[in-house]
This record gives C-alpha cells, structure tokens and sequence, in this order.
C-alpha cells in the first residue's frame, strides 16, 4: 500500500513540473502514456483472473470427467457379466428350438428346464450419475461439440436403445408367462425348482409326476413363444452389449487424454 501512495506522488510530481514548466505537449503524451499503462495493468489483472478461473474449471471439470470414467469401467464389469449370461441362454434356447423343430425335445427335458430362466426379468443397469451431473453443470460447455461430447453421446444413446430391447423382451415375458398362469398350475414345477431334490423324494407326489408336469408346461405355446424369441434376441442383445463396450473404451481413453491420466 504504502509503495502504491509511493508511485502515485512520484507521478503526481512529474505531472505538476511539466504544468509548471508549461510543457503541455510532453504532459500530454506523459498523461496518454499513464493511461495506457493502465489499461495494460487491468488487462494483465483480468488475464491472470481468467486464467487462475479456467485453471478451477478445468480441475473440476477433471473431477466429473473422473467420475464418468470410474462408472464407465463399472459398466464395462457389468456388461462382461450380462453377455455371458445372455450369451450361454443364447445357446440353450437355440439348442431347445432346434429340438423343437426336429420333435426331439422329450429326448433332453433337463435342457429345456434350463431354459426357463429365459423368463428372468433380467436388465443391464447403468451407472449415469456422473454424466447426468456434468450434461446439469455449468461445465458440460466445455465440452460441447468436441470428440468426447460425441462419444458420451453414442455411449448412452446406445445405453436408451439397450434399455428398450431388454424392456419390450421382458414386457413380452411378463404377458406369456400371464398367460401360462391362467391355463396351466405351476405348483409342480415351482416346487421342483425351488425345494431340495431330496425333500421332493420324501412327498407324497412321484418324481415321474414332477417330469410330466414339465414336459406338458414346456410344450405350452407361451413358453416355447419365450424360448424362440430369447433364440435369436440375445444375440442382437449381446451385440449391443459389445458395441457398447466398444464405445465405453473409447470414452474411457479419451477421457484419460483430458486429465493426462
């Protein structure tokens, strides 16, 4: 403070001996000269004020984009989980369809009791707090149109339209299996599903009785519906999945361009 009111007399001084000395031409251009250094010096002052606020920003920023890429690699785990699962039902229910067509499926009833847990309701869940976080901030802008805005783009484009398949696949279900429950008793086949082989030996009800209920249940229309269906929709469902950890990578190598991760 004290060298400020320094510098002031100083230059108030020279000011009042070009007055005095009747030198307005030079105390002109020592006026102009004084206020352009001013000005240079707030320029300066609001350089380095929006470089120190761009240097927050980013940092912030850093952190949602953190964040976006910690759920991402989540995803990345749960997707490797749910296409093993849909891949290897996959399989069973084009092996039960094939029996099907072929009128073998009382040779391998147990494979097509394994398929009934194509009425699973069953979905991929995302994590998108973070990029839902960053698109409702003030810093999404910094990244508008640039290749990471693209590729979080494709991401959850890709996660919606997921969402609907796995939707209209489980809604389908949900209104076969409603069916099956108005026309056919499940008591037996719940039973044999869910309780201990070996208290099922000490019932009243033959084994042999627990076979039949399921082959007439699995030679309902619904449940064979569900079967086709899962046949050849968990393989555009794994598809998806695939693409999708394709993009999630590519979001994620981005991402660590950004941060210099």
């Amino acid at each position: 403070m004290l060298k400020s009111l320094e510098k002031i007399r100083f230059f108030r001084k020279i000011r009042l001996k070009l007055v005095r000395e009747n030198k307005f031409g030079q105390y002109i251009k020592y006026a102009i000269g004084e206020i352009v250094l001013v000005v240079i010096g707030i320029l300066i002052a609001v350089q380095i004020n929006n470089w120190n606020q761009n240097r927050k920003d980013d940092q912030i920023l850093n952190e949602y984009l953190v964040k976006i890429k910690s759920h991402t690699l989540e995803d990345l785990r749960k997707l490797d989980t749910v296409t093993v699962y849909r891949t290897q039902l996959a399989d069973l229910c084009k092996k039960a369809r094939t029996r099907v067509l072929d009128k073998t499926e009382d040779e391998d009833l147990i494979l097509f009791m394994a398929c009934g847990v194509a009425f699973a309701d069953y979905y991929f869940k995302p994590s998108t707090g973070g990029y839902e976080a960053l698109k409702n901030s003030r810093f999404f802008g910094k990244i508008n149109n640039t290749a990471l805005d693209s590729l979080l783009t494709r991401y959850h484009g890709l996660v919606n339209d997921i969402a609907e398949n796995e939707k209209s696949y489980n809604n389908y279900v949900v209104f076969q299996e409603a069916h099956i429950s108005t026309k056919f008793d499940r008591s037996l086949i719940l039973a044999s599903a869910f309780l201990p082989q070996d208290s099922l030996i000490n019932r009243a009800t033959p084994m042999s009785e627990y076979y039949e209920d399921f082959a007439e249940y699995t030679s309902s229309a619904p449940f064979r519906n569900v079967i086709g269906l899962a046949a050849f929709q968990f393989e555009a469902m794994v598809d998806q999945y695939d693409q999708l950890k394709d993009a999630g990578n590519a979001v994620i190598k981005e991402i660590d361009a950004i941060t210099g991760e």
